[in-house]
């Protein structure tokens, strides 16, 4: 844990962008919202702006964009954002108590345990240096890999460094491999072609792995409703024009639609109602559990939580039927 903590202390948010977003005649309330830059973390938050979600909601964002979602989870706590993003890797900080999950936001496979070129098994990366942000999906794919290998951390030489870090580091040949996801991936692969791809969360079917939206554990409830509800209009937009929805997300993050393009290529969208429907019907409270097993097996959760104790999933039932 106390890498984790150095790697959070180390790693900054790059950039704050306020959205043009109309207010309304009272002012409104402005809305600080972390993402990562990223199809799942941006692509809601640029159509809410595009369609003026916010505004309907009496809402103004200021949203900025950090490296991965353990850092947003640690501003949430520190009172310097209102709502954030995760990845499924980082869904055992909501578990413990640091955030609560507000929305499902997707099913992601991003996630993949990437080699220099002639390392084409796990068992190659035996005693050899794997980079990973610490505590999040790139970890996760990472734990999840080792263990399908039959092998444990001891058997390579972690080293924990923020995503930025990663892509220099294995480019130029510090690591021999990483946990990292895409569109990092690509980046990676421009720069070191032969870049093998070892290990895939797709290749694990029996598990979900849910990204969120979260917010911090003393957000009024009234404006967690509220933001649930522009993330809803959000996410049914997105479900029915999902070409212009990469556009979007394209243009807010300064990226080639084509890369965008690939990036959505590894999410699995559901429309509002059927994450109701999931809800209501325990579907959540499964990944929800299925993902805190697995943190209570590497040691990030001492046990595995009531998934009631974290998702409000009660708000989000409400909030469809406004």
């Amino acid at each position: 844990m106390r890498s984790l903590r150095r790697a959070l202390t180390a790693a900054t948010a790059v950039s704050v962008i306020a959205l043009s977003v109309t207010a309304c005649s009272d002012g409104g309330s402005t809305v600080r919202f972390g993402y990562i830059s990223d199809y799942n973390g941006a692509s809601l938050l640029a159509i809410a702006n595009k369609q003026g979600l916010w505004d309907k909601q009496g809402l103004t964002p200021e949203i900025k964009v950090f490296t991965n979602g353990p850092l947003q989870i640690q501003a949430l706590g520190a009172g310097d954002l209102d709502f954030g993003y995760i990845g499924p890797g980082a869904m055992w900080l909501p578990a413990s108590g640091k955030a609560k999950v507000v929305a499902i936001n997707t099913l992601a496979y991003a996630d993949r345990v990437i080699g220099r070129p002639g390392i084409r098994t796990m068992q190659d990366l035996k005693g050899k240096k794997v980079g990973v942000p610490q505590g999040t999906s790139g970890d996760m794919v990472l734990s999840l890999a080792l263990q399908k290998a039959g092998m444990t951390e001891k058997d390579i030489q972690k080293v924990p460094m923020d995503p930025a870090t990663v892509v220099s580091a294995f480019s130029a040949g510090q690591i021999d491999g990483a946990g990292i996801w895409y569109p990092l991936i690509d980046t990676i692969k421009q720069k070191v072609p032969g870049t093998v791809e070892i290990a895939s969360t797709r290749e694990f079917p029996d598990r979900s792995f849910p990204t969120a939206f979260v917010g911090g554990t003393k957000v009024d409830q009234e404006l967690t409703s509220k933001v649930i509800k522009v993330l809803q209009e959000a996410n049914d937009w997105r479900a029915a024009h999902p070409d212009e929805s990469i556009t979007e997300a394209a243009a807010l993050l300064k990226l080639d639609p084509a890369k965008v393009k690939a990036d959505a290529a590894n999410v699995q969208t559901m429309p509002t109602a059927d994450l109701v429907a999931k809800t209501k019907d325990g579907t959540v409270a499964k990944w929800l559990n299925s993902l805190a097993d697995f943190f209570v097996g590497t040691g990030q959760l001492k046990s595995r939580p009531d998934p009631a104790t974290y998702y409000t999933g009660d708000l989000y039932e409400k909030a469809s039927n406004k």
